[in-house]
This record gives structure tokens, sequence and C-alpha cells, in this order.
């Protein structure tokens, strides 16, 4: 593995700093014209998406995720060199998910761009024996936080209040029921109470993100994290994909779909692909309730914290001692250039102003979310499910997952209705 120079600055605050910059620029001039994908004939696709004036957008947007990228390295101390080679091939793979999309016969199928760019990424990453370096250069994350930071000039304030307050209270039940059936499952199942801990946040908070706070709260085995976030990964995948189908399927409006979508999807990039193939309503309310569920990370982390630290487990005395500085390491910092840039647009910036840039954001913001699941595609091989030599993992992560989907979607239909 390669050595990086020691980091500026956390990840959490670079996202926020970049995809405010990225506002920043639009609002002071800097608008990239929405390139167009739609094609629906051979004709269509010479003459307006591979025009020369709609690939000077494209190249325009190149340049700029291009740059926030490299800044983004540069800020966290890591090696420049193989993002430069890396970061151009993810674009190319990203940009035929984007010309795919674009079909008129897959628009009607309703399909999106991510889950292209997910399959060709996956396509690649198990049929192909990709080197350590250029894994190491991808940044899913980073991606998937800027772009939801961006995320928040489309959502209005005054529905993160309304929708936030009943995602905040779906979070709690959600969280508290469903991490108690995961612990008590691993428990019955025997599995050690190291990974019972890093599993059962993962399941019932947000994923990855759970995973590695919880894992940092108990000073857990990096073994045993890497296999539980392989878990949530693949396992997002199908999720993302059919749940908005068997929503659609039971009828459920795209108010409950989103809550659904956001309390039982592990990983924030999956809720937002998932809530794109419903509707803007749907994304807005399933990005809300995964925010919920995200501010309880920092207190799942404390919780944990002191659990660890008084527990009878051996690794108890090497665990970080509960503060209060430890909750505020914990939360997810994205959320606060979520919700700033929220407020801007809701609140500050003229609705001239607003209209003018909306289409030009929004267009990066989507570009960010299918470089992030080119990435997941091209670091997640199917074969690391079987590695493990102890099965009972996954089995209790796949059946807290059906316990989760389940209460979840009950909690979603009281709530809102």
């Amino acid at each position: 593995m390669s050595v990086s120079k020691k980091s500026v600055v956390t990840e959490d605050w670079v996202v926020v700093i970049l995809g405010l910059s990225i506002i920043g620029l639009s609002l002071w001039g800097l608008v990239i014209p929405k390139p167009a994908f739609s094609w629906s004939a051979l004709s269509d696709l010479q003459d307006h998406v591979l025009s020369l004036h709609n690939i000077q957008h494209i190249g325009s947007q190149f340049l700029l995720v291009y740059g926030v990228a490299i800044v983004a390295a540069v800020l966290l101390g890591k090696p420049v060199k193989f993002l430069l080679l890396v970061f151009p091939v993810v674009f190319v793979i990203t940009l035929i998910a984007l010309l795919m999309a674009g079909n008129g016969m897959v628009k009607d199928l309703n399909l999106e761009a991510v889950i292209f760019s997910l399959a060709i990424g996956l396509a690649i990453s198990n049929l192909f024996t990709l080197p350590t370096w250029f894994k190491e250069a991808l940044a899913t994350e980073l991606y998937v936080k800027i772009g939801l930071v961006l995320l928040g000039t489309t959502v209005i304030f005054g529905d993160i209040l309304k929708a936030g307050s009943l995602g905040l209270m779906q979070a709690l039940i959600v969280v508290l029921s469903v991490w108690y059936f995961s612990f008590w499952l691993c428990k019955k199942l025997k599995i050690d109470q190291e990974m019972s801990m890093m599993l059962s946040s993962a399941v019932s908070i947000c994923g990855v993100s759970a995973a590695i706070a919880t894992s940092g709260a108990i000073k857990g085995d990096p073994k045993k994290l890497s296999y539980v976030i392989s878990l949530v990964l693949i396992t997002a995948i199908p999720m993302m994909i059919f749940m908005p189908y068997m929503a659609s399927w039971m009828g459920l409006s795209q108010e409950v779909t989103g809550a659904w979508l956001g309390g039982s999807i592990d990983t924030t990039g999956a809720v937002v692909a998932s809530g794109s193939l419903v509707g803007e309503e749907a994304l807005k309310i399933s990005t809300i309730v995964k925010f919920s569920q995200n501010v309880l990370l920092g207190i799942a982390a404390f919780a944990i914290s002191i659990y660890w630290t008084y527990s009878k487990s051996k690794s108890a005395e090497h665990a970080e001692k509960p503060t209060l500085k430890v909750i505020w390491e914990r939360f997810p910092k994205f959320v606060i250039g979520f919700v700033l840039a929220s407020l801007l647009f809701s609140f500050v910036i003229p609705t001239e102003r607003v209209d003018l840039v909306k289409d030009s954001l929004k267009s990066i913001q989507g570009l960010w979310f299918a470089l992030a699941f080119t990435s997941i595609g091209l670091e997640t091989n199917f074969k690391d499910l079987f590695v493990h030599s102890n099965k009972k993992p996954l089995y209790a992560f796949l059946i807290a997952q059906f316990f989760n989907v389940l209460v979840t979607l009950a909690i979603a239909l009281l709530l809102f209705r």
C-alpha cells in the first residue's frame, strides 16, 4: 500500500469545502451548460450528443471534476500521480454509462446512468484483476459526498424541517430495533463480539460509514471491517435496483417509497441512486431520511464506545474513551455542507440567480454520483463474499437486512402516508 502524506484536513471537511466551492464558482459566473445525452437514433447521437458544441460542455465538466479531485487528493495528503491516470479512466467509463442511459429505449425502462456505471465497473472488476494502485486511487465516498452537498441546492429547507423530523423519528425506531435484533442474532450464531458490533451498526445505521465509525470506536480488526464493508456494498446493489420496482408494485407513494429506501438501504450513494429511479420527491425524502440516520452516527459511536469501554471484552482497554470529541469526530460533516447549500438556495440566493445555475449544478451533481458508482463497481469483487472461512456473518447480515427492510417499511407507512 502506498504511503500518503499527512492529511491537511479530514475528508468530510474537504467535501464541504469543495462542494461549496463548486456552488460558489457557479454563482460567480462559472456556469457549465448541461451536456445533452439523449438520443434515439444514430443520427441523434452524431448530430447532438457528439456535436462539437456538446463535447465542449462535456470537456468543461471533466476539467471541473478532474480539478476538484486533484485538489481533494492534495488536501487529503494522498498520492496524485495515480489519480492523474485513474480518474480519466473512471470518467470515460462513466461517460459511456451516460450515453447508454441516454438512449430512448433505455429511458422508457426507467434505467438511470448510475446503474450502467455500476454494471460496467463490476464487469471490469470481476473479469480482470485491477492493480492495487488503481483501486487505491478511487475515492467513492468523496465523490458521493460532494454530490450530496450539491444536492442541497435542490432541496428547500422547509422540506428538510418537515421530513427531517419524521425521518429522525423513523431513524430512532429503526436504528434501535434493527441494531438490537442484529446484535442478538449474532450472539445466537456465536459470532465474536467485535464482528457483531460492526455488522449490527452497518445494518442499522448507515452502512460503510457506521462500520468504519464502530471499528474506530472499538479499535476493530481491519480484516473484519473489510468483510463487513464488502457485505454492505454487494447487498446494496440488488436492493438499490429492485426495491423501487417493489414499491411500484405495492403502489406506494413517492414519500413512503423514499422513506423506505432511505431507512433500509445501507449506503448513501445507493439510496440516492435508488431514489432517483422513483422520482424527485422520493429522492428528496430518501436523502433526508438517510441524513437523519447519519446524524445518529456520532451518538451511536459514543454509545458503542461507552459499551465497549466498560464491557468484559479483553479489547476494551484499547478502545477510544468516550468523550464529546468522539461524537464530533464521528459526525458526518458533509451534512453541514448539504444544509448550508439548502439554506443558501432557500433564503439567500435570488430566485432569478437560482434559475440560472440550478440545471448546471444538478448535472454536475449527477455526474459525481455516476463517478462514485463507477468507482464502487471497480473496487467490488463478488469473490470477497466467499473468502471468509466462517459464513455465519453472511447469514446474520442477510437475515438482519431482511428484518430491517420489513421494519422500515412498516414505520414508513405509519409516518409518511
